[in-house]
């Protein structure tokens, strides 16, 4: 049984740090890409990083560039988002995905809240 389990979010003032973290089982992790993906209040889903299976290519989107870092841990089975530079347009829940299909509710965990406000 596929399972992601999100865990870190929070309140958080602006310009602050979060890191998730994204524990999965029932999968063989190291050889998918992974996503983390979010829903902003009233919005769609919308992906937000993405890692290949070793690691040697990630991808944003542009609004946070600079500011986030997604990394994995191939021996854990864990996915990770370290989120600096925090503004309150990030406030949303965020998932980790199992493969670009983040849409698919199997794909994903429960998700984690995020909130940045002052």
């Amino acid at each position: 049984q596929v399972q992601l389990v999100e865990s870190g979010g929070g309140l958080v003032q602006p310009g602050g740090s979060l890191r998730l973290s994204c524990e999965t089982s029932g999968f063989a992790f190291s050889t998918w890409w992974m996503y983390w993906a979010r829903q902003r209040p009233g919005e769609g889903l919308e992906w937000v990083s993405r890692i290949s299976q070793g690691s040697k290519q990630r991808g944003y989107r542009d609004s946070v560039k600079g500011r986030f870092t997604v990394s994995r841990d191939n021996a854990k089975n864990t996915l990770y988002l370290q989120m600096d530079n925090l503004k309150p347009e990030d406030t949303a829940i965020y998932y980790c995905s199992k493969g670009a299909d983040y849409h698919n509710p199997r794909n994903r965990g429960q998700g984690t809240q995020v909130t940045v406000s002052s």
